[in-house]
């Protein structure tokens, strides 16, 4: 086909629908009074009237009738096919692309269909039913037209996908597919439809006994991912695709764990978070990576409320170039501040959050602003010029073996910078400031876990003296932040092993960057001011699992490929982490994933009186050794484990 008979069709394709509609109806309508009759009026009726007459009168009587039937035909051909261009119109169904033919459109062509066989029956009845109108030809109408309109797409379709769909089997790279539900028939379904996907889906994997031997577009599921050993045998398969979308972390981890025992190399979709729209394609397949292994359900925020909290308004992040600030500000814009103003002291790491923001997000106004959190006439300058409404603050030094050694740099910038950066937001009047804490604040056993929960306990002790609300957030560490476990394992593997792992026994929480921003703005925006909130970390992660699961995910063996060293716990690292104290009451939120701590009194005013103390700690700071300054910092928060 020519170009310029291709641009003249596809200017005119409305029109073009609407003719192949019209004579389609045209059609229709006749193959309706055929049937009705036997496909032959005049012998219709000659039979009819044979039982009575004899064959000459009934061959008069015959013709006359056919006459009749044919004139009350043309009469109202026009009109019908009218109605029926008229009510498919409104049905939007000369728009589409026939090849892209979907259950969709075969309802809305019934649904244009039933009207126009109502309108047609009515209008009949009216007009001509002394003339004899056939009450049965609307309904056999309503019929051929569904077969008729909806037969030619789907002979297009087919004309389409024919070749790839018809034969199955291309010579391309067989594949299992482990989900036999929506996700896995939407990649069938595409497989079949773009020759350019070199893939032959040799069948299904699925745990539900109810599908196994059902077939989906003629693909049949075989069995269950325990069987996926001997049916890759079976039919040399060497390949699994995980379509399971909405498994959570526990699961995603017991399926490749089968498929990989069995030997298969794995790849999969997406969680349901990532896939954009929630729509499933074959561009959104890749390896599974451990976010895949640990990944939990999406965070269901209730954007009115969050809405309420940031559109229109100053927000600032601090820390906006580390892990969780960077995410904030990603998660912030989506809601329309007034201005985001970006507090970072590292220049680089600001450069690029900066530059991703403009880029992404074009006519929003976003601040860089160069500064260290501790940093008095600095943070002055900012607040005055800029008066935030919302503060989130997640700047903070967070390696837990460098403030053992550098415990001056927890109190100035975890302890004092909080408090600096409180002050400002209280005495300016801003109206919500929300604090980034961690699972180490609670029973901590490092200077980085003791400076965290005094900076909680000064943002609480703000919390009834104005106008501010001050709110915390704690949970435990995000998957892939700077200087995390995981990507240190996978520098450990690129670069041959060992990995190290500080003990076999010690446990983390692990959550999605996203995820923690996300439920970081839900707190923000239900908070009331002195809350503690803790967010649904889930199940503590054995490291050792871990370091195993990415090493197995890189295509090779524990123990054997890659070695699993054990070089002890580093200073001040506890075995496990918990999420609040045993004095400290938990009670629901209206979000399912985030529950608010209640403290006893006893111990809130216990720690209160410590605030008195951080000048002092200020001054100490660079004065005292590390180790004697570690001391007294733990022995600030009586629940320490010193």
């Amino acid at each position: 086909m020519s170009a310029t008979l291709r641009a003249v069709l596809i200017q005119h394709r409305t029109r073009i629908i609407a003719l192949a509609h019209l004579t389609l109806f045209a059609l229709a309508y006749w193959a309706a009074f055929m049937l009705r009759f036997d496909f032959g009026i005049e012998e219709y009726y000659r039979q009819f009237y044979g039982r009575t007459m004899r064959p000459a009168e009934a061959a008069a009587a015959a013709a006359a009738t056919s006459a009749q039937y044919w004139l009350i035909f043309i009469k109202t051909l026009g009109p019908v096919l009218i109605a029926k261009l008229i009510i498919f119109y409104a049905f939007r169904l000369y728009q589409g692309w026939w090849r892209y033919v979907g259950l969709r459109d075969l309802i809305h062509i019934l649904g244009a269909s039933l009207l126009a066989m109502l309108v047609v029956t009515a209008w009949g009845f009216l007009l001509y039913r002394k003339d004899g109108f056939p009450r049965s030809v609307p309904f056999l109408d309503c019929g051929l037209t569904v077969f008729l309109i909806g037969g030619a797409r789907a002979g297009m379709r087919l004309l389409r996908e024919g070749p790839s769909f018809l034969l199955r089997s291309r010579g391309g790279h067989k594949i299992f597919i482990a989900g036999a539900g929506d996700a896995g028939e939407s990649l069938l379904r595409e497989v079949d439809r773009n020759p350019a996907i070199k893939y032959d889906v040799v069948g299904f994997l699925d745990d539900d006994p109810n599908k196994i031997g059902a077939r989906i577009h003629g693909v049949p599921v075989l069995g269950s991912l325990a069987q996926a050993g001997e049916l890759a045998e079976r039919y040399s398969v060497r390949e699994v695709l995980i379509a399971m979308p909405s498994a959570s972390g526990r699961q995603m981890r017991e399926v490749v764990r089968s498929l990989q025992g069995a030997g298969l190399k794995c790849t999969t979709l997406p969680g349901m978070d990532e896939l954009i729209g929630g729509q499933v394609s074959f561009s959104n397949v890749r390896p599974v990576n451990i976010n895949d292994l640990l990944g939990r359900e999406p965070a269901n925020l209730d954007l009115e409320a969050v809405g309420r909290f940031l559109t229109g308004k100053v927000v600032m992040v601090t820390g906006a170039g580390g892990s969780i600030g960077s995410e904030i500000c990603r998660q912030v814009l989506r809601f329309g501040p007034a201005e985001l103003v970006l507090v970072e002291r590292t220049e680089n790491s600001l450069f690029h959050i900066d530059r991703e923001l403009r880029g992404s997000h074009p006519a929003a106004r976003v601040t860089p602003c160069l500064a260290d959190i501790g940093d008095v006439r600095r943070m002055e300058r900012i607040f005055t010029a800029h008066q935030p409404r919302v503060v989130f603050h997640a700047a903070a030094h967070k390696h837990v073996p460098m403030l053992e050694y550098n415990p001056g740099e927890a109190v100035k910038n975890n302890i004092l910078g909080t408090k600096l950066l409180a002050d400002l937001a209280a005495r300016l009047g801003a109206e919500a400031f929300v604090m980034v804490s961690t699972d180490k604040a609670v029973r901590p056993a490092n200077v980085m876990g003791a400076a965290k929960r005094l900076a909680e306990v000064y943002v609480q002790s703000l919390a009834a003296s104005g106008r501010t609300k001050f709110v915390t957030v704690r949970f435990g560490n995000v998957i892939g932040s700077e200087g995390s476990a995981i990507p240190i394992f996978q520098q450990q593997i690129a670069a041959g092993g060992p990995v190290t792992v500080t003990h076999p026994e010690v446990r983390r929480y692990f959550m999605t960057i996203p995820e923690a921003s996300q439920l970081v703005l839900q707190a923000g925006a239900m908070g009331r001011g002195g809350e503690i909130f803790v967010l649904n970390m889930g199940e503590p992660v054995l490291i050792r699992e871990l370091a195993e699961q990415l090493i197995r995910l890189s295509g090779l063996e524990p123990g054997e490929d890659i070695d699993i060293v054990y070089t002890g716990l580093r200073p001040g690292e506890k075995l496990y982490e918990e999420l609040r104290l045993d004095e400290e009451c938990v009670a629901p939120t209206p979000h399912p994933k985030i529950t608010v701590l209640r403290a006893s009194p006893g111990a809130e005013e216990r720690l209160r009186r410590t605030v008195d103390s951080f000048q002092e700690l200020a001054r100490l700071a660079d004065e005292l050794p590390p180790a004697e300054l570690r001391e007294r910092i733990l022995k600030l928060v009586p629940e320490s484990v010193c």
